[in-house]
């Protein structure tokens, strides 16, 4: 009898976990596709009639290449949590506008940690290209300083590394925001020391942690004193300069 019970027991616990993880799971799946942050119209509009740059839903993301197809370095982007990756394609065009090939990817769940594919997964919607740098917003920038060991450089915007690369010899950028309420500028500033010493600090005056993206306001954030205009033009600037001193194989 104590051993029966002590099965019936035992089964009760069993399934009690098992039901626990099933409810965890499918909560935070529910809560991936709620709240996820649409794209703006109009900048999208202005992508998509762009006739310098041809745009792709590819199955490794979004991809922006020159029009005329001659591009020899990428970038893999990858976007803040619950953000619509087509919100970033505005501010990356002007770097298919110069030559560069942009795959802006999907994370799964909308969520950049969730996410486990290799850098090569992106990269292999432009296989001709040998040189890559690999960035990301908010928590893509988490995640691209993970992936940044098999790139040539990394991209940040709105964001800092957990994990540390001050010892490599990697050519990084980091844009940051003087009125981001979420990846603030003291928050940069204490993550600093996990990037190379030569590493490229800029902030922009007036920039919010959503005016890395089309994507409206966002919860927590600060109030942006700079447009999208000018934000969009600010960023191509220091971008297209960084992108453009890489060294190429």
């Amino acid at each position: 009898m104590k051993r029966k019970r002590g099965r019936r027991v035992l089964k009760v616990i069993v399934w009690g976990v098992v039901a626990v993880v099933v409810l965890g799971i499918v909560g935070v799946v529910g809560w991936s596709q709620i709240g996820v942050m649409p794209a703006e119209k109009a900048p999208l509009a202005s992508v998509r009639e762009n006739p310098a740059i041809h745009v792709e839903d590819a199955e490794q993301g979004i991809v922006l290449t020159p029009a005329d197809g001659d591009s020899e370095l990428g970038l893999v982007f990858i976007p803040g949590a619950k953000v619509d990756p087509w919100a970033y394609a505005p501010i990356l065009q002007s770097l298919a506008e110069e030559g560069v090939t942009v795959v802006i990817t999907r994370p799964w769940l909308n969520l950049a940690f969730f996410d486990l594919r290799g850098l090569d997964s992106f990269t292999s919607a432009a296989p001709d290209i040998d040189d890559w740098a690999v960035g990301g917003h908010s928590l893509g920038g988490v995640r691209a300083c993970q992936l940044a060991a098999d790139a040539e450089a990394l991209v940040l915007f709105g964001s800092y590394c957990s994990n540390d690369l001050s010892d490599t010899d990697l050519a990084v950028l980091s844009i940051s925001g003087s009125e981001d309420g979420l990846s603030t500028p003291e928050k940069i500033e204490a993550a600093r020391a996990l990037l190379p010493g030569d590493a490229e600090m800029v902030q922009i005056e007036g920039a919010s942690h959503a005016s890395f993206g089309d994507y409206g306001p966002q919860d927590g954030d600060g109030q942006p004193t700079i447009t999208d205009e000018e934000m969009h033009a600010r960023v191509a600037e220091i971008l297209n300069a960084f992108m453009a001193d890489l060294p190429q194989s």
